[in-house]
């Protein structure tokens, strides 16, 4: 019984293999129309979805304090929290230990809430290489008071 349906398949999977086919594909040869390619080089499945690179995605990071030379460092987005009470600070960095969170100061006032982001090497590191790439990080900062109608500022720009 078993025997039967792998004979067939088999079969099917011969006779299919056993012809050769052609197909026109417009430009498929630096652009040149209507050349023609065996069958074996034609692709007719869906494109796969293209899924979101690890860039896209912040990686989430706490300050940690104690870095050497902590300087600046600007950020791209502050997005509240559904209850105003914190933000999601999103910035470009580097790979740790040679980039890590510092700390986080937050000056606010009635008008304004200026974040300012604090980056250097980890004192924990010694004679470390880190390879030049960027990831995206993400901190929570919260808020003594909700943000209410409050403009964000991002402090290490002038």
């Amino acid at each position: 019984m078993i025997a039967i349906p792998v004979l067939a398949g088999s079969l099917l999977l011969a006779a299919g293999c056993g012809t050769e086919h052609s197909a026109t594909v417009p430009g498929a040869v630096g652009g040149v129309a209507g050349v023609t390619v065996p069958s074996q080089l034609v692709s007719h499945t869906v494109a796969p979805r293209v899924e979101p690179t690890g860039k896209d995605v912040p990686k989430p990071v706490r300050p940690e304090g104690h870095t050497e030379n902590p300087h600046k460092v600007t950020w791209l987005s502050a997005e509240p929290s559904k209850d105003r009470r914190s933000l999601r600070i999103v910035w470009w960095s580097g790979v740790e230990p040679c980039y890590v969170l510092d700390r986080v100061t937050v000056k606010q006032t009635a008008k304004r809430v200026t974040v300012t982001l604090w980056e250097g090497q980890s004192s924990k590191a010694q004679n470390v290489a880190c390879i030049d790439i960027a990831i995206k990080k993400s901190t929570i900062v919260k808020l003594k008071a909700p943000l209410g109608h409050r403009k964000v500022v991002d402090g290490a720009k002038p």
